[in-house]
C-alpha cells in the first residue's frame, strides 16, 4: 500500500523569520524531501545546505534549486542581476513518493518577475505553513499572510518562532482560527539534537 504524502509549502511573514530553522524541523519531523526553488545570494551557504547539516535521518533527498541566484535580493532583482528572467514553467516539483517540504523565499508576495511572486508557486493541493516572529507590525503581517491564504482555499497552519508574546498570538490565532504546530524558542543555537527534539514535538500536530 502506498503512502499518502504531503506536500508542505513553508512561508515567512518577512524575511529572517526563521523559515530554514522550521523547514528543518518539518523536514526531519516527517523524513520529508526538502526542496528550495528560488535560492537568492548564499550559494556556498545556501538554505539547502543549512537544512541538510541539521537533519539527522537518512530518508530525506535534497532536490536542486531551481533557481540559483547570486545576488541576496528580492528574486526578481537578483535574477535580473544575473541576466535571468524566472520562469514559472522552470520552477517544477521534484517528483518523489516521499513527503515534500518546499522553503519560499522571504514572504509570500515576494516578486519573481514583473507579474508573479511567491503565492504563484503555491498549488492548490499544499498545505502552507506560515512562520511568524514577534516585530513591531508583526501582528498586520501574520494577519495579511494567514487572511490572503486562506481566501485563496489553502489550509494554513503556524510556527511561531522566538520568545513568546501572548497578546500578539493570542490575537492571530482568535483572528485566523489557524492551527498551531507549535513554537521554536530563542535557542542559543540549532544543531541535529535541537533539530531532532523540536521534530519529537510538532510531530503528532503535522
Amino acid at each position: 500500500m502506498t503512502k499518502k504524502t504531503n506536500t508542505y509549502f513553508i512561508t515567512g511573514i518577512s524575511t529572517e523569520v526563521g523559515k530554514t530553522v522550521a523547514s528543518a524541523i518539518v523536514t526531519e519531523a516527517l523524513e520529508a524531501d526538502y526542496w528550495k526553488p528560488i535560492q537568492a545570494g548564499e550559494l556556498d551557504h545556501c538554505d539547502t545546505k543549512k537544512v541538510r547539516n541539521l537533519i539527522s535521518n537518512t530518508n530525506t533527498k535534497f532536490h536542486p534549486n531551481a533557481y540559483a541566484l547570486n545576488t541576496p535580493m528580492s528574486p526578481h532583482a537578483s535574477a535580473e542581476i544575473d541576466g535571468v528572467k524566472i520562469d514559472l514553467k522552470q520552477i517544477k516539483p521534484p517528483k518523489t513518493n516521499n513527503h515534500l517540504v518546499i522553503e519560499g523565499a522571504g514572504g509570500l508576495l515576494v516578486p519573481l518577475n514583473d507579474e508573479k511572486t511567491i503565492l504563484d508557486i503555491i498549488k492548490p493541493n499544499y498545505k502552507v505553513i506560515v512562520v511568524s516572529r514577534h516585530y513591531l507590525g508583526s501582528i498586520n503581517h501574520t494577519l495579511l499572510t494567514v487572511k490572503l491564504l486562506q481566501e485563496k482555499g489553502f489550509e494554513v497552519s503556524l510556527i511561531f518562532s522566538g520568545n513568546e508574546h501572548k497578546t500578539s498570538e493570542d490575537i492571530i490565532k482568535k483572528m485566523t482560527k489557524a492551527r498551531v504546530i507549535g513554537r521554536v524558542d530563542e535557542e542559543p543555537y540549532f544543531d541535529k539534537n535541537v533539530i531532532r527534539e523540536y521534530a519529537e514535538k510538532f510531530k503528532v500536530n503535522l
